[in-house]
């Protein structure tokens, strides 16, 4: 409540503060109740108008000038950002000074004060309850989600106890077996020992018998068979099998279990500024003056047929081309390993996962498919589309670029294995955030998260954030180019770079986080296609028209 109101909002004088007001003194600009005009009337310094408060003329509300007191200022000073009255005007001090009238001046600021409320109530304070509404259901749905995650694991660990209790059954019944066969073969040997051993008794009790009787007749026809029992009957010897438990490599175990990433917690800021990963930043590496080729991959592609690369490791990396053997090459450009498409089809592009599994788009059967071990397993099966262009993400999601079956659709899919979590194709206006028509899309994660798209139709550059918003387009350098912008293949690094390849102007456009162009990548290219970085920031560059892939140091 104003301090010279009561509970009636009754008006109270500006000097006592606790007495109606009656008067107003037009020379101060102060209200008056009796005792307080009196008082002010005696004041012979000024002359004072008093009036009675009704009677009043409403004249403008100028503030009062801070260095003279009994003055209004009327005038607002543009270079000094104050407000001044005619004494500070006639001082000199603001000799040359743009003046404008205060009260356009407040009549502005007040204005612009409408307008800053009226975004606050309407667009922004919305927005924070929206959001504040997202983050409490993101919290209700915490237990269901987690619980999930705690029951595939405990499924997870019942198949594994019932493998290793079925290991262990198989192990057990193995060895009752093997003592039963051991102690078969321990009893026959003792059948046999026992039968000579009754012979013998047999042949020395008829042999006591002959000699106590003294009988020519059997004494002659005794047959000797002692040469016959000194060979004694085979002992059966059995060797005790041994278990040899081995060390349990939990690496192995653990990966059986399955994989479970790292919380991925990101802080994605507003429309107008950019998204940042909760996780510290890396070493600050400055762009070289000139950029070096430190090594020339041969892959054995025909020229012009070569047209993607993936890094499996600092000195390894995956080719494709326009042949349905995908290959693996160490830098003396030595073949590791070659895998054939499950369909018998040439792949369209190719991207290794976290995990270092390989995963390649196949359009003719519009499938997405893992290589893991050299086993295809196919993971995304389309209908009324087909995937063209894969990446993987830092949370070991797969991007993917997918053209609608009558071409006239383009979009960005987000899937977790088989499951889509997200599709990118339009933006706030509802207007496609890709060109139309089969054409190379090659896509990339940047650090911060955002979605880097080469548009080649387009000719652009489109980058959304992670929640799909569009945040800029990159359509090319104000320079002096043989061609127009041909963006083809592109990768990101880890200071957030953009990088693209252009073939028509044989080079690549290095470009910061939020679309700002830093330098180009020459290095003799002759059509500069796909493009990956490994985890030390070296550029792969598979050259399309030499069937190369060179590496690159830029950093």
């Amino acid at each position: 409540m104003h301090p010279r109101r009561s509970a009636q909002e009754v008006l109270l004088c500006d000097l006592c503060e606790t007495v109606p007001l009656q008067s107003h003194c037009e020379l101060c600009n102060i209200n008056l109740c009796v005792n307080c005009a009196v008082k002010h009337l005696s004041d012979s310094s000024k002359r004072h108008n008093v009036v009675p408060f009704l009677q009043r003329k409403v004249t403008p509300n100028y503030p009062k000038c801070p260095k003279h007191p009994e003055k209004h200022c009327e005038l607002h000073c543009e270079e000094c950002n104050i407000p001044v009255c005619s004494t500070c005007v006639s001082s000199g001090k603001h000799k040359g000074h743009d003046m404008s009238d205060i009260l356009e001046k407040l009549s502005a600021k007040t204005e612009s004060l409408q307008k800053d409320l009226k975004e606050l109530e309407t667009r922004i304070y919305p927005r924070y309850e929206e959001m504040a509404s997202d983050v409490q259901t993101e919290k209700a749905e915490l237990e269901t989600k987690y619980g999930k995650l705690t029951t595939i694991a405990d499924q997870q660990g019942e198949i594994l106890h019932r493998e290793i209790t079925a290991i262990l059954n198989r192990r057990k019944s193995a060895i009752a077996e093997m003592k039963t066969k051991h102690l078969d073969a321990l009893n026959k040997n003792t059948e046999e020992i026992t039968q000579k051993m009754a012979e013998l008794k047999q042949i020395m009790s008829d042999l006591k018998s002959i000699l106590k009787l003294n009988d020519v007749s059997l004494t002659s026809t005794y047959k000797s068979r002692n040469s016959e029992f000194r060979t004694l009957p085979p002992k059966v010897r059995v060797t005790l099998p041994s278990l040899s438990p081995q060390k349990i490599n939990k690496g192995q175990l653990n990966e059986m279990f399955g994989s479970l990433p790292p919380l991925s917690i990101n802080t994605e800021h507003g429309d107008t500024m950019k998204s940042a990963e909760a996780v510290s930043s890396p070493p600050v590496k400055p762009l070289l003056d000139e950029p070096r080729v430190t090594a020339a991959i041969d892959t054995g592609y025909d020229r012009c047929t070569l047209y993607s690369v993936s890094c499996l490791s600092e000195d390894q990396v995956w080719t494709c081309g326009y042949k349905k053997t995908m290959k693996l090459l160490n830098l003396q450009s030595k073949l590791l390993t070659s895998i054939q498409t499950k369909s018998g089809r040439i792949p369209t592009d190719i991207a290794v996962t976290r995990d270092g599994d390989l995963v390649y788009t196949d359009y003719s059967n519009n499938t997405v498919n893992l290589i893991k071990n050299k086993q295809i397993q196919t993971v995304i099966t389309l209908q009324g589309w087909s995937p063209l262009y894969v990446c993987c993400t830092a949370g070991n999601d797969l991007l993917v670029t997918m053209i609608s079956d009558d071409e006239t659709q383009y979009k960005v899919v987000r899937y977790s294995g088989s499951t889509e979590k997200q599709s990118i194709q339009f933006d706030d206006q509802g207007r496609p955030l890709y060109s139309s028509g089969y054409n190379e899309k090659y896509l990339s994660e940047n650090r911060n998260l955002d979605i880097c798209v080469a548009d080649r139709s387009a000719s652009a550059v489109v980058v959304v954030n992670q929640s799909g918003k569009l945040r800029f387009r990159y359509t090319g350098h104000l320079s002096n180019t043989k061609q127009s912008f041909d963006p083809v293949g592109i990768t990101t690094d880890s200071q957030s770079h953009i990088l693209t390849a252009d073939p028509n102007n044989q080079r690549i456009h290095i470009l910061d986080q939020d679309g700002q162009f830093l330098r180009y990548i020459h290095c003799d290219l002759f059509g500069p296609w796909g493009l990956c970085v490994d985890i030390r920031d070296n550029l792969f560059v598979a050259e399309c028209y030499t069937a190369k892939v060179k590496k690159i140091q830029y950093l």
